[in-house]
């Protein structure tokens, strides 16, 4: 195998946006909506706030921006009071995958001024047409200021030959392809789209008579907002002063129909368990996940008459463990859910934190292991996802020095065997485990060196998520067809600088 790198043993996170209109705490609530969607991104933080100066009759658009946490950008509440002022914000916390990780000019929400006023954009997903919509601008004599795929929109709506702002943006996400969710700020406005497929989740709420937006509800219970519903898919939300007025913001469709594809793993591992999206609790939907895991791979039984322990890697799979032990128990498996695994809180999520150090030092200093619980006893382990498999074989050898009896890997999705296009970074396809292996288990299993391994299958986690006529999701990294054509060349490490 590869010696990779530990920091992108995980599918990184899409980013989180966020947006208020019309409230004199906007810059506030806004930030904090981006806190409760840190998890979303880890690199980068901003907020755009619009300000009217009243006896000029102008408006002005402030922005504070910087790497790191949201904590890390925002220090106190003075500096988002006094720098941050005005009635309606927008917000993004990033992780990249369009545009270099350390290129400060990447940093969202992008802000400009054209001739129809002050524009500002916050998106999550990523454009499979941004290659080619670049060189085309640029060859019409655009010049970039960032190596991201956001700005392209910028860009886009700036050039458009439509008088009309609201018609000059949805002109410019008439050409867009890829996964987008977005929330763009004007002087007058607040407006929200998705991408026709809706791969990912964008929701709106209502906060003290006035609109919110967000990647994920659990940004909306932080600040007592109300969700109301998501934005459709293909839907662009317009919301201004009068649409406050009437409780009814201006709603247009994109002319392309597309089939909806609802990124699946935005239920297996990105999304908070207390958020809903796309329509449902991520909470239940991880819990079926988890019981559909333990019909296809319960718990092996100990020879010695010991419930077997169940332990979950925290905290993405902790609610997957509770399904999955639950369900154990009725089928008549001895199985006790136990906290074998301390997460140390403090040190973030190690796919996501620049390349550094040994591998196997970032899991201890993630990890450590409650060694009482596990000594002498047959243990299994439930994770969301393997990506590389280099956290998951460091995490085994931890578990060894708490001498188990058995390590038995069950993960509640089917092996990676694709890089993602719609706005998750996964490494190329020859870098996965599962590629690498062949798509042989046991080959992953001599590798990771448990003593069973199980993964969902397809058929399975499609039955635990919620489905309709229209409901759709998107299983390429699965192996499952692609929604959307996409340049193939494209690879986000081509336009850092």
């Amino acid at each position: 195998m590869n010696k990779i790198s530990l920091s992108n043993d995980k599918p990184r996170c899409a980013c989180g946006i966020f947006g208020i209109f019309g409230h004199p705490q906007a810059s506030l609530f806004t930030y904090y909506g981006l806190h409760a969607l840190q998890h979303r991104g880890q690199e980068a933080s901003g907020i755009v706030a619009c300000e009217l100066d009243k006896e000029k009759k102008k408006y002005h658009f402030h922005a504070i921006k910087g790497l790191g946490l949201v904590t890390d950008v925002f220090r106190d509440y003075q500096t988002v009071q006094e720098q941050l002022k005005g009635f309606s914000a927008i917000g993004h916390n990033r992780y990249s995958t369009a545009g270099s990780t350390n290129n400060r000019a990447n940093i969202q929400p992008f802000m400009v001024n054209y001739r129809n006023g002050n524009l500002a954009l916050a998106h999550n997903g990523n454009l499979t047409n941004f290659r080619k919509l670049r060189t085309e601008l640029q060859n019409e004599g655009t010049i970039f200021q960032t190596t991201s795929d956001s700005e392209i929109v910028l860009h886009l709506v700036a050039r458009s030959k439509e008088k009309n702002q609201i018609d000059q943006i949805k002109e410019a996400l008439e050409r867009l392809e890829g996964a987008f969710s977005l929330v763009v700020l004007t002087d007058t406005a607040l407006i929200a789209a998705r991408d026709p497929y809706g791969f990912r989740p964008l929701a709106l709420g209502m906060k003290d008579d006035r609109y919110v937006v967000a990647s994920e509800t659990c940004a909306f219970d932080m600040i007592n907002a109300t969700y109301l519903r998501d934005v459709e898919p293909g839907e662009i939300l317009v919301i201004n002063e009068e649409t406050t007025k009437t409780k009814s913001p201006i709603s247009y469709k994109l002319t392309k129909e597309a089939q909806r594809h609802h990124c699946i793993f935005e239920y297996i591992y990105f999304s908070r368990p207390d958020s809903q999206i796309f329509g449902e609790s991520v909470d239940k939907v991880r819990r079926k996940l988890g019981k559909a895991l333990a019909q296809e791979a319960p718990v092996p039984q100990s020879d010695d008459g010991k419930p077997v322990i169940v332990i979950s890697v925290p905290d993405s799979s902790n609610t997957a463990t509770l399904g999955y032990v639950s369900e154990c128990n009725k089928l008549g498996y001895n199985a006790k859910l136990e906290i074998g695994l301390i997460r140390n809180h403090y040190v973030g999520r190690t796919f996501i934190q620049p390349e550094q150090g040994q591998r196997e030092m970032k899991v201890k200093t993630k990890y450590n292991t409650v060694k009482g619980v596990l000594k002498g006893r047959k243990v299994v382990v439930i994770d969301d996802s393997i990506v590389r498999g280099t956290t998951s074989k460091q995490l085994v050898k931890l578990l060894k020095e708490a001498s188990p009896k058995e390590i038995h890997f069950r993960i509640t999705s089917p092996p990676i065997v694709n890089p993602c296009h719609w706005g998750m970074d996964f490494p190329s396809k020859n870098e996965l485990i599962a590629v690498q292996c062949n798509e042989d288990v046991e080959k992953i299993r001599q590798e990771l060196d448990v003593d069973s391994i199980h993964y969902l299958s397809m058929k399975k986690m499609l039955e635990a998520v919620p489905s309709s006529e229209n409901r759709h999701y998107c299983t390429a990294c699965f192996g499952g067809p692609f929604p959307t054509t996409v340049e193939m060349t494209q690879s986000k490490n081509e336009l850092e600088v």
